[in-house]
């Protein structure tokens, strides 16, 4: 009779299982991470929308306002739906104020422009540093619950301790992964913005310099 020697049999754990072994604290976590998830999306789309405009646009304000034709630049910047056609809108409306003037209230519409685009990107900053901080409380918070039922029974076996740490180890990684999340995507769309911003005073000083083009 041959002898069969079987490997004992190791538990797989799922995705989910996993997570949930993480303690209540990886409730706030998914949160958190669902969150993050939704303002990022939402202001990558917005920001898609209002910072992409029409290659040629300032090209044909710039060409029309030199000719002295008002009407048509106007009509340009009526028919672009980007934040650049708001804001060279609010310019050509001010044709025959002092050039100062005209300078302050695109620059106030630029202003409003950009705190359109950055508004709930300072939720992702906050959760990139909460996420971590729950994520380290979770874990401190199970290492003492392991200490202190090893306290009690006396039992300081390393299975123990190590089948305990590991589990509690996964409030940790999944806070930072949240934070990492949270922090790329806050600096990446925060670029975008940035991006935009140096764009528009290019597109202004362009639009303020063909003010002073004389008509042709």
């Amino acid at each position: 009779m041959l002898l069969q020697i079987t490997a004992p049999q190791q538990d797989e754990l799922t995705f989910i299982e996993l997570i949930m072994k993480g303690g209540v604290v990886m409730v706030p976590i998914l949160l958190l991470s669902v969150a993050a998830i939704y303002v990022t999306v939402e202001r990558y789309l917005f920001l898609r929308s209002t910072i992409n405009r029409d290659s040629n646009f300032i090209t044909k304000i710039v060409r029309a306002l030199s000719s002295g034709n008002i009407a048509e630049a106007k009509r340009y910047a009526q028919d672009e739906s980007s934040s650049t056609g708001k804001i060279i809108s609010v310019g050509i409306d001010s044709i025959g104020r002092p050039m100062r003037e005209i300078e302050s209230m695109m620059e106030s519409a630029t202003n409003i422009e950009v705190a359109e685009m950055e508004r709930n990107t300072g939720y992702l900053g906050i959760i990139a540093g909460i996420a971590p901080m729950l994520g380290f409380i979770g874990t401190i918070v199970g290492v003492i619950r392991i200490f202190y039922n090893i306290s009690l029974s006396d039992n300081i076996s390393i299975g123990i301790i190590s089948g305990g740490l590991y589990e509690k180890m996964i409030s940790s990684g999944s806070g930072l992964a949240v934070g990492i999340m949270a922090y790329i995507a806050y600096h990446m769309l925060q670029l975008r913005i940035g991006r935009f911003t140096l764009q528009i005073q290019k597109d202004v000083f362009d639009f303020m310099r063909s003010l002073q083009v004389p008509a042709k």
